[in-house]
C-alpha cells in the first residue's frame, strides 16, 4: 500500500523495513522526544511489528524523492468512530529543518482527515515546546484535563485542520509541486483483504478516478 503526493510518499511499513526503524528510534535524535526511551532489541522490535500489522494500525515509511527519511502512523484506529492517533518524526537530519516534515504532516491529514473521514489525536511531551507550537500552527488543541500530564494528549479535527491550512497548503504544494494525491494497492493487500477493508472506508466523493491492473488499484483522487 503506497499513498503519493508529489514526491512524498507513505509506503506501508513491512518486516523488511524494522530494524531500518529500530535504528531510528534508538537513535538520540529520536529517542530524546518519545515517551519510551528504552533500547529497543531486535526481538522487542520483531513483537511490536507483529502488534501492529493490522486494520487498525497503519504504520508508513515516509520516501521523500526515493529516500527513505523517517515514519509516519495512524493506530489505535477506530475506524467505526472515525478516530486515530497519529504520529511522526523525521530520522534524516538533513531534512528535519526544511519543508519536508510539514509537507508530509499536510499530505498525510488530507489523507487520514478527509478521505477517510477521521478525527486525529496526538500526544506529545509537555516539555517538547517545538512541536507543541508546530501542531497548535495545525490546528492541534490539548485535550480537557491534560494540563498537569507530561505526555499531554491533543486532538485535531477535519474543519479545524483544513481552516487553519488553506492558505499554508496552497502556497506550500504550490512550490514543492505538489498536485493529486494517489492511493496504490499492491497485490498484497488485494490478497490481504485490506483493500476490501479500506474502499470501504474511503470517502466515496473524494475518488476521481479508479484503475485496476493485474496487481494493483490505483484510486486518484479529486483536489482537496
Amino acid at each position: 500500500m503506497i499513498l503519493t503526493k508529489g514526491n512524498i510518499s507513505f509506503r506501508r511499513l513491512t518486516i523488511d523495513d524494522i530494524e531500518l526503524v529500530r535504528n531510528w528510534r534508538n537513535s538520540q535524535q529520536i529517542n530524546q522526544y518519545m515517551a519510551f526511551r528504552d533500547y529497543i532489541t531486535p526481538e522487542m522490535q520483531v513483537a511490536w511489528f507483529h502488534s501492529i500489522n493490522n486494520m487498525n494500525n497503519l504504520y508508513f515509511i515516509i520516501e521523500y524523492k526515493n529516500e527513505k527519511v523517517g515514519v509516519f502512523n495512524g493506530k489505535d484506529i477506530n475506524w467505526e468512530q472515525g478516530t486515530m492517533e497519529t504520529g511522526i518524526f523525521i530520522a534524516e537530519e538533513k531534512h528535519v529543518n526544511t519543508e519536508l516534515p510539514l509537507l508530509a504532516v499536510l499530505s498525510f491529514g488530507e489523507i487520514g482527515l478527509s478521505i477517510f473521514n477521521m478525527t486525529s489525536y496526538a500526544h506529545m511531551l509537555k516539555s517538547n515546546k517545538r512541536a507543541i507550537r508546530y501542531n497548535k500552527m495545525l490546528g492541534f488543541e490539548l485535550c480537557e484535563g491534560q494540563e498537569e500530564f507530561e505526555n499531554q494528549l491533543y486532538v485535531l479535527n477535519r474543519e479545524r485542520f483544513f481552516q487553519r491550512t488553506k492558505l499554508l497548503k496552497k502556497a506550500l504544494f504550490k512550490i514543492m509541486g505538489v498536485t493529486e494525491t494517489i492511493l496504490v494497492f499492491e497485490r498484497e493487500d488485494m490478497e490481504s483483504g485490506l483493500k476490501d477493508f479500506l474502499m470501504e472506508q474511503v470517502n466515496p466523493s473524494m475518488i476521481g478516478e479508479v484503475v485496476e491492473t493485474k496487481d494493483s488499484v490505483i484510486l486518484r483522487f479529486r483536489t482537496m
